[in-house]
């Protein structure tokens, strides 16, 4: 993701992006929320290692895997059929 990508998903300025990732600051717990919202994350999986996420069952992991594989399009089609099943 380029860093105007970034900045446009999280609603942080390029330029504040550019200064994290060159390491001249250090982000706030509320600049990190804003860049896991951009990656569509959450904190705990931007600091779990190895590519695990914590606290989820088998089923969930392989959910979370499916819904990070596709596209804004497809994630809002997901969104509102389970809304449609929890509604019913």
């Amino acid at each position: 993701m380029s860093r105007y990508r970034l900045a446009q998903k999280s609603g942080i300025a390029q330029s504040s992006i550019s200064t994290l990732l060159n390491r001249k600051s250090v982000p706030t717990i509320q600049t990190l929320e804003k860049i896991c919202d951009g990656f569509g994350i959450t904190l705990s999986q931007f600091f779990a290692e190895d590519d695990k996420v914590l606290d989820l069952t088998k089923d969930q992991e392989e959910l979370l895997k499916d819904w990070n594989s596709m596209d804004s399009r497809q994630q809002e089609l997901v969104k509102a059929y389970i809304q449609g099943i929890i509604r019913k």
